[in-house]
């Protein structure tokens, strides 16, 4: 007992270091999630004979040309489309209320327009608000100049932490795995290991099935002669974080622009097809060769972490709740299972019982579905 409560004494004072260290620790936060993402890699590499070093630099490397190319290449063209679907809403809205809401209203007696009004009343005072907030916040960072270079050297720290870690990542898990009490080991390396199975699946896996959706959706929009499909498939691709989220919005709003641009059958059947062609893709292909049968993070669960790190504790907040929400996961499986197998639960139970009770909610079953006929 006297150890249990030193474990939640610890966990408290964590998360008020977390809480008063928020924006110091954000460099090393995010340092250490991409030295775990990379350190396989670099695994990989020794095994094939390079020493850590080389390794870690080869990995390193191939991580700032990945950076460089999407900075110089797929960045430029996303702002661009993005500024282009900017500057072509007021026609979308035109078009929205004259042509699209007239036949809704006409086949569902649903009033589009009045709607559409409210919203471009909202958006654009929302819009001249955040340029006026921007314009503040452009200012006060122009007078802060410690505000300034706070910031960037958070950002260029990234980098430092993130290749240091990765040198030493093997040496620091075996020191924590030496701190740990002797009789705890095996439990302790147990919960680690299906952790790292958890967050291996949702963070490797999961990042690579958005990225592979990103560039599937957005070459097959481009092709199709859609506008922003880049943007879109970029778009689609985040949101598939959370699964059929970015098959739902990227289909919606390829559909509506599809209508808008080209009005035609084909191109709706087109920009239906590519999304279909997507899901089928990640299904069969990406789901069983990248995440396997690794079990990954609830969507739910994914969303709920995010909000409340993001509430409690700021960026640094965002960029733990996966990693604590693997844990808590774990744990509480772990807690679940270890209650099935307790005494509690089996006490008093027998197998005849079970039977039992299993025949009679089968038997409840089959009269509530022969009631509902």
């Amino acid at each position: 007992m006297r150890h249990s409560w030193w474990g939640i004494v610890f966990l408290v004072v964590l998360a008020g270091l977390v809480f008063l260290l928020d924006a110091v620790l954000m460099p090393f936060v995010a340092g250490m999630i991409l030295a775990y993402l990379a350190d396989p890699l670099a695994d990989r590499f020794e095994r094939w004979g390079m020493r850590r070093v080389l390794a870690v630099t080869s990995v390193f490397l191939i991580m700032v040309l990945v950076l460089v190319i999407s900075l110089l290449i797929v960045v430029p063209l996303i702002v661009q489309q993005a500024k282009q679907f900017g500057e072509s809403l007021p026609a979308i809205f035109e078009w929205v209320k004259n042509v699209l809401a007239p036949k809704l209203e006409e086949w569902a007696g649903y009033d589009l327009q009045t709607e559409m009004e409210n919203i471009q009343q909202v958006l654009t005072k929302n819009w001249r608000d955040a340029g006026g907030y921007l314009a503040q916040a452009l200012g006060q960072i122009g007078r802060s100049g410690m505000a300034l270079v706070s910031w960037v050297t958070f950002v260029a720290l990234v980098p430092v932490v993130t290749f240091y870690l990765l040198l030493d990542w093997d040496h620091l898990m075996q020191r924590l795995a030496d701190l740990i009490p002797r009789r705890w080991l095996a439990d302790t390396l147990r919960l680690a290991g299906r952790c790292d199975e958890v967050l291996s699946a949702f963070l490797r896996g999961q990042l690579l099935v958005m990225l592979c959706l990103g560039v599937l959706y957005a070459l097959g929009l481009s092709l199709l002669g859609l506008n922003f499909g880049l943007l879109i498939g970029f778009v689609s691709g985040l949101a598939s974080i959370v699964p059929f989220l970015g098959f739902i919005v990227g289909l919606t709003i390829a559909l509506l622009v599809a209508v808008f641009q080209m009005g035609t059958i084909w191109a709706i059947l087109g920009v239906i097809a590519i999304f279909a062609a997507g899901q089928m893709i990640e299904s069969v292909v990406l789901q069983p060769k990248l995440l396997g049968d690794k079990i990954g993070l609830h969507p739910v669960a994914v969303i709920f972490a995010v909000l409340v790190g993001g509430e409690l504790f700021g960026f640094t907040g965002v960029l733990l709740a996966l990693p604590a929400a693997a844990v808590i996961m774990v744990l509480l499986r772990e807690a679940h299972d270890r209650y099935k197998n307790s005494s509690l639960y089996e006490e008093g139970s027998t197998v005849t019982q079970d039977a039992e009770v299993k025949g009679q909610l089968e038997e409840r079953g089959s009269h509530d579905g022969r009631d509902s006929s």
